[in-house]
């Protein structure tokens, strides 16, 4: 009982620092879509300056009603005014929450891809929309059979984000793998990972193709959790048990690692590559961080 009344006492809270903080991000919004277009990227960084807030004031919330064993190993040099590609494994909602408290004002506030269906969320829905949050909208294997010209909108909603990501520094966090790791998904999918699932480079290759002038780094995130992967209520009610979030930054792919093939393609292959490189010491470091708790 107490755990869940804990729970609902930071839940609470937590959407009355929405409803407080997701007001003047939204009239930032309203007012870059009525002013000139030159006044554009001064609303974006406002709107994004109110998120940032509503982090601080997410993990005071945290703090409050939780004792964290939370630590984290940077080995980056981490700057508010550059641009980054975030990737992360993804086991949790909870991971959101963790990221954020790790990197909140150490560099640009992060921004992930959404479903479309997300968008309809009381309150965040608007909020996200106010902070140019990528929106996909994923089409089954079925649809694209009978609707085979949608092959490809979700890369083209991607290549648009990007154009908008270059008006002010942001950090695209893109959680390769897809979807939460599960024993089921794992076993599905026949990863080759012990503690990953296999990893999609298509996205993380058009945002660095994208970005590629503007990007100053990758930065690889690793979340462990040591004792067991709490879903985002358990996270709330109270997660003693400790975590560890190892933050590499690694560097960006250049124009001269291309091959001489189209510039989409051959990024795509760099990326696959160096995706592949990561993945394999990311999950030597989940077994030996695992084995070792």
């Amino acid at each position: 009982m107490v755990r869940f009344i804990r729970a609902m006492i930071s839940l609470t809270l937590m959407f009355l620092n929405t409803l407080a903080l997701g007001a003047p991000l939204c009239l930032a919004a309203l007012l870059r879509v009525l002013t000139p277009a030159t006044l554009e990227p001064k609303w974006t960084r406002l709107s994004m300056r109110c998120a940032e807030q509503w982090i601080t004031h997410n993990n005071l919330i945290l703090d409050t009603f939780q004792t964290l064993d939370i630590t984290v190993d940077i080995d980056a040099n981490l700057q508010n005014d550059q641009w980054y590609l975030v990737i992360c494994n993804h086991q949790s909602w909870t991971d959101i929450l963790l990221l954020q408290r790790a990197l909140n004002r150490k560099i640009p506030m992060l921004k992930f891809f959404i479903k479309q269906a997300l968008i309809y969320v009381p309150v965040l829905g608007i909020c996200w929309w106010a902070l140019d949050f990528p929106i996909m909208k994923r089409y089954s294997r079925q649809t694209l059979i009978r609707k085979p010209h949608l092959k490809g909108k979700d890369l083209e909603t991607t290549r648009k984000s990007c154009e908008r990501f270059k008006l002010t520094p942001v950090a695209v966090l893109n959680f390769l793998e897809g979807t939460r790791f599960t024993t089921a998904k794992h076993q599905q999918s026949k990863s080759p990972y012990e503690h990953l699932l296999k990893p999609k480079s298509a996205g993380a290759a058009m945002v660095v193709e994208a970005l590629e002038h503007h990007l100053t780094a990758i930065l690889d995130v690793t979340i462990v959790y040591h004792h067991r992967t709490p879903s985002f209520f358990e996270f709330l009610s109270g997660h003693a048990h400790p975590i560890s979030i190892k933050i590499e930054q690694i560097p960006v792919p250049s124009a001269q690692q291309k091959s001489d093939q189209s510039p989409h393609k051959s990024m795509g292959r760099v990326m696959q590559q160096v995706i592949t490189d990561r993945w394999e010491i990311k999950d030597a470091y989940l077994q030996q961080s695992l084995e070792t708790s």
